[in-house]
């Protein structure tokens, strides 16, 4: 069922974001012609090359704020209004309907960025950058080959580690705005109002506590743990703080989720 779910998410969500993508692309190579051939010409010419240049800054504006807004806007209109009338007499658990919206919204948000880098590559594209850019593919891949096995490994495990902790991160980063939205849902009247108010309680109260848990640890003394040898490798350290911050963004998000879960199970108020 959450296939099924995901597939509903990405039409509703594409009719939206696919539009703005190319309207991104397309002011990009707008962009790009003006750079070469309008912004050096006439006055009309280069008034017009400005405009097009601002449209494009206006098109990556535009493209990161929908992305954020839509995320915020799906889970609200589908869960929260009259739409969740609907959705909750489906056999689909909350659980369900949670990770549909935090996937879809993870994905736009990976899509969005990868639009603007590749955007920006249209705009910097000259008469020669694609052989300098395919100069350096094949230095890449030639530097790739004289990798000795454990450092390709590393650095697959690097790119791997790094993918997850930026897919958490999307996703911890939505689960704050959707524990908000499902708390201020649970009352009565004034929702919204309650949802901004529960929003920042949220995020006073975890640095609070964030605050209290690095002054306990200060003041800790573990006998013994602060004379512990901690000389590791250039690559284990790496791996660690990754890890390390991979467990850090599952204990926020883990909270978030929590207090998303319980708030549409057990005190939604659709009324």
């Amino acid at each position: 069922m959450l296939r099924k779910l995901l597939k509903h998410e990405f039409r509703a969500t594409g009719r939206i974001m696919l539009p703005m993508y190319l309207v991104l692309l397309v002011t990009a190579l707008g962009s790009n012609l003006a750079g070469r051939k309008m912004l050096d010409g006439p006055d009309i010419l280069n008034t017009l090359g400005v405009l097009i240049v601002m449209a494009f800054g206006f098109a990556i504006c535009g493209v990161m704020l929908m992305s954020f807004v839509l995320m915020i806007q799906r889970f609200y209109k589908n869960l929260l209004q009259d739409e969740g009338y609907l959705m909750f007499t489906l056999p689909v658990s909350v659980h369900q309907h949670i990770w549909s919206k935090l996937i879809v919204s993870a994905v736009w948000f990976i899509v969005t960025v990868l639009a603007i880098i590749a955007a920006s590559l249209i705009v910097a594209f000259q008469g020669g950058f694609l052989w300098e850019m395919l100069d350096f593919l094949r230095y890449f891949f030639e530097g790739l080959q004289k990798l000795k096995i454990t450092e390709a490994f590393n650095g697959t495990i690097y790119l791997v580690e790094f993918a997850v902790l930026m897919f958490l991160s999307l996703a911890a980063f939505s689960l704050q705005f959707y524990a908000a939205l499902a708390a201020g849902h649970s009352r009565a009247n004034r929702k919204m109002l309650w949802s901004v108010v529960w929003f920042f309680g949220f995020q006073f109260a975890l640095q609070f506590l964030g605050s209290l848990l690095f002054i306990s640890l200060d003041r800790l003394r573990i006998p013994g743990f602060l004379n512990m040898n901690w000389d590791v490798a250039p690559v284990a350290a790496i791996h660690m703080g990754l890890l390390f911050m991979i467990v850090c963004v599952v204990i926020y998000g883990a909270i978030f989720y929590a207090v998303t879960a319980f708030f549409l199970k057990k005190h939604l108020n659709l009324e």
